[in-house]
């Protein structure tokens, strides 16, 4: 959502920000893999947004905006210094389709599937599992990943597609231990 030349007021700030806060708290707990850190990390965005909506740029994208202050409020915290400073690329998650109609039992495989494609993302490193984030679920534009991670464009693409290969190894694996 691009913000026209119009007067930044606390009334503008509130109706560009309010419609994000359910993607934002989401994007969160994914980066942060913690409810209560989600929602303070979501908090302090927001406070950290409003204080500095003076700076932002009309007829820029707004979402990418308040998400790179998200991304950066993550990656100054404890669990985000934490998080970064791990270099792991083992997950462990398969996903398979269930065939037929629902069934206790093909229920309880869509589970498992959901669960185990959860994990394997969650076990990514922040640099994979963050670009995946904005690219399949909140379906960002690679230029707003762009704008979001303050990165080129050439390397939104490059890093999703090693996370998207990263994702299929540690899947593939788990597929093979079961």
């Amino acid at each position: 959502m691009k913000v026209a030349g119009e007067r930044l007021t606390a009334a503008t700030f509130e109706e560009l920000a309010m419609p994000l806060f359910d993607q934002l708290y989401n994007f969160a707990h994914w980066l942060a893999q913690d409810r209560t850190e989600a929602e303070d990390l979501v908090q302090e965005t927001y406070v950290k947004a409003l204080k500095g909506f003076s700076s932002f740029q009309a007829g820029t994208n707004f979402r990418a905006w308040m998400y790179r202050i998200l991304r950066n409020t993550f990656l100054t915290s404890r669990t985000g210094l934490k998080a970064t400073a791990t270099v792991e690329l083992d997950s462990d998650d398969s996903p398979e389709l269930s065939a037929g109609p629902e069934t206790p039992e093909t229920i309880l495989i869509d589970n498992s599937q959901h669960q185990l494609l959860q994990s394997a993302i969650e076990s990514l490193p922040v640099r994979f599992r963050e670009i995946l984030l904005l690219c399949e679920v909140e379906e960002m534009s690679y230029q707003e990943i762009a704008e979001t991670l303050s990165i080129p464009m050439g390397t939104v693409m490059s890093r999703l597609s090693r996370a998207r290969k990263a994702l299929r190894e540690s899947l593939q694996q788990q597929l093979v231990k079961a």
